[in-house]
């Protein structure tokens, strides 16, 4: 499990869904490699500091306006019975809005986790063929958007993980999957048999779907054109 671990964090393969977007690592059997990360448009490259192989990576992402940076590090350890230990460490900003950078990255690395767990436990050694994220307008009605992502996962009442869910929206077949994770009203994860979604509501207060696929046959237009009918529909 632990090499698992390592190689769905480290990967030089493109769109592997249990990293925290789409990376795409450079030369990366030493320190002082370069790492590149683009998340809906925004690329930043990174300086790779600690490479210890099914132990341990880190990255410090190159100084922004201010001298503003993040890094990240990741611990691995092996424990008993096949399981793993995780440790992430998160330091810095993106720039001088620190308060709502710091609420927003409190939601996405508990998310970020989750779905990692959950990538391991059901799609381990797979790369996703489609990945999807979509941001909605800024919405600071948390009951609202709450409502929204249970309802497009066909839940009601509390939502725990484990219950029953159904993926449906205009545009898009349903797809019966299951609650991986939920932390109302800040983020919802469902899994499917194809894949994985997660609804967040995110930095500065706007509704974020992500969607990672590994179905062979998927149609990348027809999801694209679904999701932000969605969004433009229940957030309008």
């Amino acid at each position: 499990m632990s090499l698992n671990c390592w190689n769905a964090i480290c990967s030089p393969r493109t769109l592997t869904p249990a990293s925290r977007a789409t990376p795409s690592i450079l030369a990366v059997a030493c320190v002082c490699s370069r790492s590149k990360v683009t998340l809906a448009g925004f690329a930043q490259e990174a300086t790779v500091t600690a490479w210890e192989p099914g132990r341990r990576f880190a990255t410090r992402g190159d100084d922004g306006p201010g001298g503003t940076f993040m890094a990240f590090e990741y611990l691995i350890e092996a424990r008993d019975q096949g399981s793993t230990l995780l440790r992430l460490v998160h330091n810095g900003m993106l720039s001088d809005d620190w308060e709502a950078q710091y609420d927003s990255l409190t939601k996405g690395d508990g998310m970020y986790l989750r779905k990692l767990a959950t990538y391991l436990a059901h799609f381990p050694g797979r790369t996703s063929t489609y990945n999807l994220i979509r941001f909605g307008p800024q919405i600071s009605d948390h009951d609202r958007v709450w409502g929204a992502f249970t309802s497009a996962a066909g839940l009601s009442g509390p939502v725990e993980a484990g219950a029953p869910a159904r993926i449906a929206v205009d545009g898009l077949p349903p797809a019966d999957g299951v609650v991986a994770f939920a932390d109302s009203p800040r983020w919802l994860g469902v899994r499917t048999d194809e894949g994985i979604y997660m609804f967040v509501h995110g930095y500065r207060d706007a509704p974020i779907v992500e969607y990672h696929c590994f179905a062979s046959d998927v149609d990348s237009d027809q999801l694209d054109k679904a999701w932000e009918y969605w969004l433009d529909r229940s957030f309008a």
